[in-house]
């Protein structure tokens, strides 16, 4: 376990076993047959303990690794999956929203359009990003890029890591629920393939508002949700420390999320997390971008757009009058 990559709470019989390890690995005779025997066994240990741990995570738990800190954003991800990006700037209405990245890349030797919510690393650029909380502009921003795609034939791939649209008085006035319905509305019929992917966290109308594709994947261990865990404890429970709770209610895990219909794929993570190896989820998320790409630009458009309007449609599950 790497000492930049902060542990969290639930992990400890992982850091406890790491701990072992290290110490082994730096004692005098680490190099005796024994102990290199014993350094295998704690290694394979460490997986499997790594395994059981991430196998039977709490809806809150995948919350908490779908935040964690060194978990790989939409900028790291243009840098390990694709070639090439060049960044476009502005809404021509108001102003650039850096909460939202938008530019052209390659994926191996496919032209594409990237739109992708942004967190920002640092305290510095988590302020100018907004957390990831785009403003209107932001996805006046996107919509205007997608369209350029469009008219250029370009396949559209949406990145969606954020806890809601920004909530201030600001965004507000300059039309935030507004923009995202137009979004979803626009997105539903632009005569391109568009896949979205859930990186991170895919809270409320911050994440609808690029997230209308032919294909909607989420990362195994993201979560997809109509508010934030905090959010809907506050309005159900008047408190936030009933987000655990909450967590549990929404039901917007991978585990539940196909079987309702909202996402089409699940993408493994690797082993303990993506945050844990950003190379290995870029190698994950690269194959699942190229293969459903290929699909998908060899539909027709006409069909592209029936197929599209009909998954959305289709969402979601109702109970039976007997069980209400």
């Amino acid at each position: 376990m790497s000492s930049s990559v902060q542990p969290l709470p639930f992990e400890q019989p992982i850091v406890e076993l790491h701990q072992q390890l290290a110490e082994l690995e730096s004692g005098d005779e680490s190099s005796s047959k024994d102990v290199r025997s014993e350094i295998k066994e704690l290694k394979k240990q460490i997986a499997d303990t790594t395994q059981e741990v991430f196998s039977n995570l709490s809806p809150w738990q995948v919350v908490q690794v779908a935040r964690h800190q060194n978990r790989p954003y939409t900028r790291d991800y243009l840098q390990l999956v694709f070639d090439e990006f060049v960044e476009l700037h502005g809404d021509r209405h108001f102003g650039d929203d850096r909460a939202i990245l938008t530019g052209f890349a390659k994926l191996d030797s496919q032209r594409v359009m990237v739109v992708g919510h942004q967190k920002g690393r640092t305290v510095k650029e988590r302020t100018e990003c907004y957390f990831g909380c785009a403003h209107p502009e932001g996805y006046r921003k996107a919509m205007a890029k997608m369209r350029m795609a469009e008219k250029y034939g370009l396949p559209i791939i949406c990145f969606i890591d954020t806890p809601g649209a920004y909530p201030g008085v600001g965004a507000e006035e300059r039309g935030q629920a507004w923009v995202i319905a137009e979004n979803m509305y626009e997105m539903s019929r632009l005569k391109t393939p568009i896949i979205c992917v859930v990186i991170g966290e895919g809270g409320s109308g911050g994440a609808l508002g690029i997230g209308v594709g032919d294909k909607v994947a989420m990362l195994e261990f993201s979560y997809y949700s109509v508010i934030s865990p905090e959010g809907c404890a506050g309005i159900l429970w008047k408190s936030h420390e009933f987000a655990e709770n909450a967590a549990e209610a929404l039901k917007f895990t991978s585990e539940h999320l196909p079987g309702l219909g909202v996402v089409d794929d699940v993408i493994p993570e690797p082993l303990g997390g993506a945050h844990r190896d950003h190379q290995q989820m870029a190698v994950q998320i690269k194959q699942y971008l190229t293969k459903t790409l290929r699909d998908l630009t060899s539909t027709s458009t006409e069909d592209l757009l029936d197929n599209r309007y009909a998954k959305f449609r289709a969402m979601g599950k109702f109970l039976e009058e007997a069980e209400a």
